[in-house]
């Protein structure tokens, strides 16, 4: 068996393969690009318990016009995006249903329409529908429920399927006897100047000691990417771990189909999802918890079953099958880190970041997989400034207004 070799060159190495990280790399490599993924366990992390509802309307919260704005580029992306990975939608579970958001009691209504406001002044088509009008659509909601809406234009995928097709279609367009995969740890960046962090990024170094040669590094490896070796030493990427518990229940067959539509709820202010697959298993999630722990919660698993049956009560007839826990990275504002890092005699030549997409990962992956592109090719959409690495930093202008403190 011949030895591995010390060293590799390719056009992009992309450290980190989760699905922000892959559809980087895809869009990357389908644009003709050499392009290599570097993580040991692709797909494992965050994306592995992701529900994958493409919901930029729904998950509009107030004062986040800003990232509303990358959020709903990012869906009329998903279409195309899909298409380029040469396979029907079933493979990637890329679904067009609706969403219906509901209130269990009259404190979540005023909640449910107090957003509404905020999402019709914003352009977006939000219909208020009654109780009948809603159990139309989904028999199986509870007749209980305090209100309901329909938002026609969010979506779903299936993160798992979408994952396994980007790896499929990177290993078919690798050169030949090269892997598009390289499973082990990143250990830092190289720069053309070994004693300068802010000098051009020349590829990456390994945790096995192989090196990985590159024009471009894409750092894309979530909350790992603040403990990098050869970030820029000015650079600060203060990423939080968000745990949060999901579970995954298999539908009897005279249930099916228990749902058709997702559903996104509040329950005494609790908000609570409900995310149907075709395979006839239902995603519920998700918590959000920064108690450090990345095991599954006792305590989470029950409120998500608890207030999962206050909207769907059949809920407690299904076949509990998993239980996922995964932390998210998050950032001060909860918007990503997205671009190239500044320093003093302007971008640094080489290096891109993208990571802290906390609850916006999968529903992103498109536009931050277009804009990587745009950034390597010199032709950036400016509109995304806003949300450049290297606005915490020392060396750049504090945050924009418009990305301070109301994000959630």
């Amino acid at each position: 068996m011949s030895e591995r070799p010390a060293q590799r060159t390719v056009d992009v190495a992309v450290i980190g393969g989760g699905v922000i990280g892959l559809g980087i790399a895809w869009a990357l490599a389908h644009s003709g690009r050499t392009v290599v993924v570097i993580d040991p366990d692709p797909a494992g992390g965050a994306t592995f318990a992701a529900a994958g509802m493409l919901a930029a309307v729904s998950e509009l919260h107030y004062r986040e016009e800003a990232l509303l704005d990358l959020m709903l580029a990012s869906s009329k992306l998903y279409p195309d995006f899909i298409d380029s990975l040469g396979t029907d939608s079933d493979a990637t579970g890329y679904q067009r249903t609706t969403t219906l958001n509901v209130g269990a009691d009259a404190a979540d209504r005023h909640a449910l329409a107090d957003l509404r406001a905020v999402q019709v002044a914003n352009g977006l088509g939000v219909e208020p529908l009654t109780v009948r009008e809603a159990r139309v659509l989904e028999p199986m909601l509870s007749p209980q429920v305090s209100a309901a809406f329909l938002v026609e234009q969010d979506h779903q995928v299936d993160p798992r399927r979408l994952t396994a097709r980007i790896q499929s279609a990177l290993a078919a367009l690798a050169p030949n006897g090269q892997d598009a995969l390289v499973r082990v740890h990143a250990s830092g960046l190289m720069h053309a100047d070994a004693a300068d962090t802010s000098s051009r990024v020349t590829g990456v170094t390994l945790a096995d000691g192989r090196t990985i040669h590159a024009t471009e590094v894409v750092v894309a490896n979530g909350l790992g990417a603040a403990d990098l070796g050869g970030l820029p030493e000015h650079l600060q990427l203060p990423l939080r771990p968000v745990y949060g518990d999901i579970l995954r229940l298999r539908v009897p067959e005279h249930l099916r189909p228990l749902l058709t539509s997702t559903v996104r709820g509040l329950v005494h202010g609790v908000p609570v999802y409900l995310v149907p697959r075709t395979d006839g298993t239902l995603v519920i999630g998700a918590t959000q918890r920064d108690d450090g722990s990345g095991a599954v919660s006792a305590g989470g698993v029950y409120q998500l079953l608890r207030d999962a049956q206050v909207l769907v009560p059949a809920v407690s007839e299904l076949e509990l099958i998993e239980t996922t826990a995964r932390a998210r990275p998050g950032t001060p504002d909860n918007a990503p880190f997205l671009g190239r890092v500044g320093c003093s005699s302007g971008d640094i030549a080489g290096l891109i970041i993208a990571t802290g997409f906390f609850r916006h990962g999968v529903l992103l992956t498109p536009v931050a997989a277009q804009y990587c592109l745009q950034l390597i090719e010199g032709i950036a959409d400016d509109r995304w400034q806003n949300f450049r690495p290297d606005r915490f930093s020392a060396s750049r202008e504090p945050a924009s207004a418009s990305l301070k403190g109301g994000l959630s």
